[in-house]
């Protein structure tokens, strides 16, 4: 093998590698994949680089977009670890791609930039300069390309950040340059400057008066707030970096800076945000203003900052009032009392009271420590009392112990933190203070607060550390920590007697610190190995004996008010109990309690704690697992089903990579038991939810999470699939009983369940899986026995014709009607049954014949006759019976036939396709007695069949054949591959179906309509295709707008359809493309129903960006226009509509020059679109030689009236002037009635015209009760034409033209007189004037 095809064989061999490791890395459901390929894909990554770098980053650019945030980490770690290797070549990979894809999202564009981020961070040493330059330009030109879209603008400028850590001249000359003076800058500019100040102090504090000297009379121009916020949050950075520098010249480049190089400008700025801006009314440009003011006053002039004093202090305390966020507030006015401690300000004193008193109000505050803002905020006000201790130490610790007399709880604990944080910070202060402090704090010792109590002892603490305690009175201090360690061992006492208190319901209120102290007092003698941890509740009183002998019940009451504590029961059962029923039953008391809580973040905790800590080995346990959680759904259970589907996406399911097989982290067994808990949960939650809201969850949350473990070869597993199906099957025929239902998915499930019984090894019969598949089986009997009816094995054959006898007796036996309907299965079952009357064995015919005779006995019964009315007709066939030994053939067919009589016309139908289905029966002679009674039919009912058989074999053979390959569980591959052909072919399938179901039986009973429906079978294939495509997302959706029942119906379908493409717009974005260009050729079809359909899907499309985003609008459009002349008027406006939904899903094109439309309001404009194409249609009927006076009225009054919505629209003025020519000639019309709508539209469309003087002479000429002199207003009219729109003569020649064939006289005259007025050769092209005067000739 020569070099080259070692090479190839090498870059294969790698870029296979490459491959598998990014399909793991972008996985949506394999964690542990996509770990593993975290570990893999640098390594491969690295030798890749060396023969295909570009490829290979193009890839990952590509990929960048990803959903998953863990796949864009990914990508962004590998770009990475390319940019380290070959950061100018990745770096200019990165550049190229940004500026060949100018539309890339939002969210592709921030992944890109931020990677350059993170290259330019790790090895900006090591990039060219001209790299440099090309990337500070590539940055700031996102940063300021648009408007503020935070992340992607925020990305760009952390670019430039990063680079301006080494390079911050080049940085500087590109930001100065868009921040010139005079001018507002972009925000961002502005807040790229203040980061640039954060991270890079000496390279930025040289450029800052330059900087400051600009911004300056920038202020005064910021009008809106967001400007004014990040010019403040500016201030605040830029005074932080001064100060930074100034406290580290040493380090500095320039040691000569000081203070007063900026305090001018840092004043000149101060007076603007303290005079106007600290008064907004928006409270986070307040407290960004108050956090500027307060950096600023270190570098304001000493005397400056004294003469604010007075007004500043008072203004931002009293901002305290006007916000809730509080920290900010007190940081900077920390800043300020430090500025002035620090100049020895003379006039802080005249604020001390006022100080001390908000001061201390904001110490007492209650400090939450899940909110770290609160903290904050009480170490800065502690901070503040520091600053304020080293110039008034006296006034303050008076008022400190002042305060500490106060007997309000809150008030002594504030207190007793400002003590002790002054005995800790300021020491020498305090020195003096010590005896006084010591006597003080007696008083706070006798409180009964154990809050109090507890921050005594903090402060005597403090004390020990700084010598108080060696001072006379110091051992009462002692003597009080010590009394405190001195309380007696109440274990004893309260292990176990605190258990009695539990079952008395006057304590119910404490039951959650009763358990809790149990809780504690358990573990610490389980630890201690305790004996008396081991209760023997006969030796403990009447309240123990209670405990032992009602155990069960006082759990109960437990639960309902406190689950966590079974769980620790649960897990600690080895010390207490030893057989599993009881965990079981304590499980479902959890559900039970979860049914009553209220607290939804609760409820997903303690569902998360069940499946977690549950031993799934245990087939007890998993039951009960399974059962609390569907107790728990009966009240949550969109939180039920939201924790289930978060579960089966955890690690506990993930098993151990493949690749190598080199790890092992999961026995695969336990998996198997974790799934199994799963999907009995599911089952579960389907029988205990609410029936109102459960049946809408089935199809999509239930059956759609557990049919993903079918293919299962796991004994436990298939049990607990066959056990969940048996519990969704029962939930569903308890919901139907009050409401209708399809089950669309119940072939599926059956099929699935027969293969697990062929599954079964055949030397055994009774096996579990057998078993449960067979009572699992009966809550559908007559539906899961017709495909056993027509089975070539004659013992099949007959259990199932003698179980179908059995049933349909039972039925009967136990019918009760209360109002009289029609026995709408009885045309299938009836199909069913007749041909197995002729069946050889004679046991299937005379079992036949009961079932038939039962049968048509519960039609009776429905059709309203007695329990004793007797049918000669129906009892007949019991005579019939007796002579099926030695049949005749030509009777039994007879009778057969003559049943059909008996037959709802509404049934017919229903009839027919079960016998067609039996012309292929196994038996002969079952097939020919379904041929003998179709012909009898058709020959005494054919009538009510011509419309039916005319189309079945065209709709029904293909869509039920789909809809049956769909239904197989290989499908799933196909049907992912071939989605946007199956699913345009179903879409216009259900189009072309609706209407033309099979007659209905009774308007209250819409089952059978659904079921015998062409369109049902469309929809059900369809909805059938989006589950197998896991369009789950599209699915829910659809489910919750009830969308199929929309689809099914003509009055509604265009909404269900409208409601489809909403769905596949908003989450199957990516699949539009190839279904658009499948759905294009049906928009030319000849049947109407079919191009309703997909026009209103692309109607609504337009109505979605991601359409502009696909780049599918032109596409969409251009068939929306070709669509306006369609002869269907349906058609015609859902292609208006198509085109007014531009101007929302795609407002970008209404201002696009092809579009002719401009408008700043989204509804307006597509108002606008609309009338921008319905003025053509209009032109057809005033223009095509119509004759009728009446049409040509109404299309000219139209159109005025719609005109009177487009003042201003270049689109309206466009328009109009499309059809001025028409308008002027109409007005010598010979019908009056033509010409005064002419005069009317004329005058309201005058202020769109664009002429003041052309204006005027409508206004005043076309009155209706006045007559015209129609040449000298045409005279008149032509010469402002000529003035006013000279680019527009050519146009209006053309237009005339068609007018020279007009039937009536006065218009020809009149276009002959137009062209004579305008068509001179100083104003028309020679070649036109010519074609005029030959025309004119």
């Amino acid at each position: 093998m020569d070099e080259t095809n070692v090479e190839r064989e090498i870059l294969s061999s790698l870029a296979i590698s490459f491959h598998v490791c990014l399909c793991l890395a972008t996985s949506y459901h394999v964690l542990c994949a996509r770990s593993f390929a975290a570990h893999v894909l640098p390594l491969v990554l690295g030798a890749f680089l060396l023969f295909n770098l570009l490829k290979l980053a193009s890839t990952l650019l590509y990929a960048a977009n990803d959903k998953d945030p863990e796949v864009q980490e990914q990508v962004r770690k590998s770009m990475l670890t390319l940019g380290k290797q070959q950061p100018d070549r990745v770096l200019a990979m990165c550049q190229d791609y940004l500026l060949k894809h100018p539309k890339l999202v939002v969210s592709h564009r921030v992944v890109i930039l931020r990677t350059i981020e993170l290259i330019v961070g790790c090895r900006v040493e090591a990039i060219g300069s001209p790299r440099i330059k090309n990337i500070i330009s590539l940055a700031s030109d996102e940063m300021t390309r648009s408007k503020v879209i935070p992340d992607w603008q925020q990305a760009a400028s952390n670019i430039l950040v990063a680079v301006g850590n080494r390079h911050i001249n080049d940085i500087m000359e590109e930001i100065l340059g868009k921040f010139q003076p005079g001018v507002l800058p972009h925000i961002y500019v502005v807040q790229t400057l203040a980061s640039l100040s954060d991270s890079n102090v000496y390279g930025m504090v040289p450029f800052l008066n330059a900087i400051l000297g600009t911004m300056l009379p920038m202020l005064s121009m910021a009008k809106q707030d967001s400007m004014k916020w990040v010019f403040a949050s500016a201030l605040c950075h830029f005074s932080d970096s001064i100060l930074d520098y100034l406290a580290n010249l040493d380090k500095a480049p320039d040691p000569t800076v000081r203070k007063d190089t900026f305090s001018s400008e840092i004043y000149a700025a101060y007076e603007i945000l303290f005079n106007n801006w600290l008064q907004s009314r928006e409270s986070k440009l307040r407290l960004t203003v108050a956090e500027a003011v307060g950096s600023m006053c270190h570098l304001m002039a000493s005397d400056k900052l004294e003469d604010q004093i007075p007004k500043l202090i008072p203004t931002i305390l009293s901002l305290y009032k006007k916000n809730t966020e509080h920290y900010v507030i007190s940081k900077s006015l920390c800043q300020v009392l430090d500025a002035s401690v620090n100049m020895g300000s003379r006039v802080l004193e005249t604020q001390l009271d006022s100080l001390l008193l908000v001061l201390h109000q904001q110490v007492c505050a209650p400090v939450d420590y899940s909110y770290p803002h609160t903290v904050k905020n009480h170490n800065e006000v502690l901070r503040c009392f520091s600053l304020l201790a080293n110039s008034f130490p006296d006034r303050l610790v008076v008022f400190v112990l002042q305060k500490l007399e106060n007997s309000n709880e809150r008030s002594r604990m504030g207190s007793l933190a400002v003590l002790r944080h002054l005995i800790n910070s300021a020491t020498s202060t305090m020195e003096n203070k010590k005896l006084l402090i010591l006597a003080s704090i007696r008083q706070p010792m006798a409180d009964h607060s154990n809050k109090v109590k507890k921050r005594v002892i903090q402060v005597i603490s403090a004390m020990a550390h700084h010598g108080y305690l060696e001072l006379e009175g110091g051992e009462l201090l002692v003597q009080f920590i010590v009394q405190h360690c001195a309380l007696p061992d109440t274990y004893q006492v309260l292990w176990p007697k605190l258990l009695y208190y539990l079952t008395l319901p006057q304590y119910s209120n404490a039951t959650t610190p009763l358990c809790k102290n149990l809780m504690v007092l358990g573990s610490k003698k389980k630890a201690n190995q305790d004996p008396s941890f081991n209760i023997d509740f006969t030796q403990e009183g009447m309240g123990a004996f209670l405990l032992s002998r009602y155990y069960v019940e006082i759990i109960s009451l437990v639960v309902i008010f406190y689950s966590i504590v079974i769980l620790e029961i649960l897990t600690c059962q080895e010390y207490i109990f030893n057989f599993s029923p009881l965990q079981s039953f304590l499980y479902r008391c959890i559900g039970v309690t979860l049914q009553q809580c209220f607290n939804k973040d609760l409820v997903k905790k303690q569902l998360q704690e069940i499946l977690l800590t549950a031993r799934h080995n245990d087939p007890v346990e998993r039951e009960g697992v399974a059962m609390g959680v569907g107790l728990c759904a009966h009240s949550h259970l969109e939180g039920t089903l939201a924790k289930l589907d978060e579960f089966g996406k955890s690690d506990a399911f993930k098993k151990s990579p493949s690749i190598f097989n080199l790890l092992k982290e999961r026995n695969d067994v336990e998996v198997e038991k974790v799934k199994s808990t799963l999907i009995l949960c599911y089952g579960q939650v389907a029988l205990n939810a609410p029936p109102e809201k459960i049946l809408n969850r089935i199809d999509q949350d239930i059956l759609g999470c557990i049919s993903k473990h079918f293919n299962t070869k796991d004994l436990t597993m298939k049990l607990s699939l066959i056990q969940s199906v048996g519990l969704v099957a029962r939930a569903i025929s308890e919901c139907v009983k009050k409401q209708g239902y399809i089950f669309s998915r119940k072939q599926e499930l059956i099929t699935v369940m027969l293969d697990f019984i062929k599954a079964e090894p055949a030397d055994s019969l009774r096996t579990p899986v057998r078993h449960l598949v067979m009572s699992t089986l009966c809550y559908c009997p007559l539906q899961h026995i017709e495909s056993w009816l027509s089975s070539a094995q004659d013992h099949e054959r007959e259990r199932a014709i003698t179980a179908t006898a059995h049933i349909l007796s039972t039925y009967l036996d136990n019918l009760t009607v209360k109002n009289m309907v029609s026995f709408h299965n009885l045309g299938a079952l009836l199909g069913r049954l007749s041909p197995r009357c002729s069946d050889p064995n004679l046991t299937i015919r005379t079992t036949a014949i009961d079932s038939i005779y039962s049968l048509l006995y519960i039609q009776l019964r429905y059709e309203g006759f007695s329990l004793d009315y007797k049918d000669e007709g129906v009892d007949g066939l019991l005579l019939l019976k007796d002579r099926l030994e030695n049949p005749d053939h030509s009777v039994l067919y007879k009778t057969c036939s003559d049943l059909t009589k008996r037959l709802p016309q509404q049934q017919l139908t229903t009839l027919v396709f079960m016998l067609f289905e039996g012309l292929v029966d196994s038996q002969t002679n079952c097939c020919r007695a379904s041929s003998v009674i179709l012909n009898t039919l058709l020959k005494n009912r054919g009538a009510g069949l011509q419309e039916m058989l005319q189309m079945c074999f065209c709709f029904s053979q293909m869509t039920c054949g789909l809809k049956e390959l769909l239904l197989n569980g290989q499908s799933q591959e196909p049907a992912i591959s071939l989605f946007p052909q199956l699913f345009s072919c179903l879409t216009v399938r259900l189009g072309a179906s609706v209407g033309l179901s099979a007659p209905k039986d009774n308007t209250k009973h819409t089952a059978s309509v659904h079921v015998a429906g062409w369109v049902s079978v469309a929809a059900d294939a369809l909805r059938i295709l989006l589950a197998r495509a896991q369009a789950d997302e599209v699915l829910k959706r659809l489910d919750e707008d009830n969308a199929w029942d929309a689809m099914r119906e003509p009055n509604t379908h265009i909404t269900g359809v409208t409601l489809l493409a909403r769905a596949m717009a908003k989450h199957a974005g990516p699949r539009l493309p190839a279904i658009v260009e499948c759905l294009c050729p049906s928009l030319n079809n000849i049947y109407e129903s079919q191009r309703i359909t997909v026009t209103a899907f692309f109607s609504e499309l337009l109505n979605h960006h991601v359409v502009t985003e696909l780049m599918l609008i032109d596409v969409l459009m251009n068939n929306m226009m070709e669509r306006i002349s369609d002869l269907c008027c349906t058609v015609r406006m859902l292609a208006v509509r198509g085109l007014g939904n531009i101007a929302v899903g795609s407002p970008e094109k209404v201002h696009h020059p092809h579009a002719h439309t401009h408008s700043t309001h989204t509804g307006a404009a597509g108002s606008i679109t609309a009338f921008s194409v319905l003025l053509p249609s209009f032109l057809l009927y005033l223009d095509k030689k119509n004759e009728n006076d009446e049409i040509r009225c109404a299309s000219i009054y139209l159109m005025g009236n719609l005109s009177k919505f487009g003042s201003g629209e270049p689109v309206f003025k466009d328009q109009i002037h499309n059809v001025l020519v028409s308008l002027l000639l109409h007005l010598v019309d010979p019908n009056p009635q033509v010409v005064k709508a002419c005069k009317y539209a004329m005058r309201v469309c005058a202020p769109v015209v664009g002429s003041e003087q052309i204006t005027g002479m409508f206004q005043n000429h076309l009155h209706d009760d006045k007559s015209l002199h129609y040449g000298e207003f045409i005279n008149d009219l032509t010469k402002y034409l000529i003035q006013d729109f000279p680019g527009m003569l050519n146009f209006y020649h053309i237009s005339v033209i068609q007018f020279f064939k007009s039937n009536w006289p006065e218009v020809r005259a009149g276009a002959a007189m137009f062209i004579g007025m305008t068509a001179t050769p100083q104003y028309c092209k020679p070649h036109v004037f010519k074609h005029y005067c030959t025309i004119t000739v």
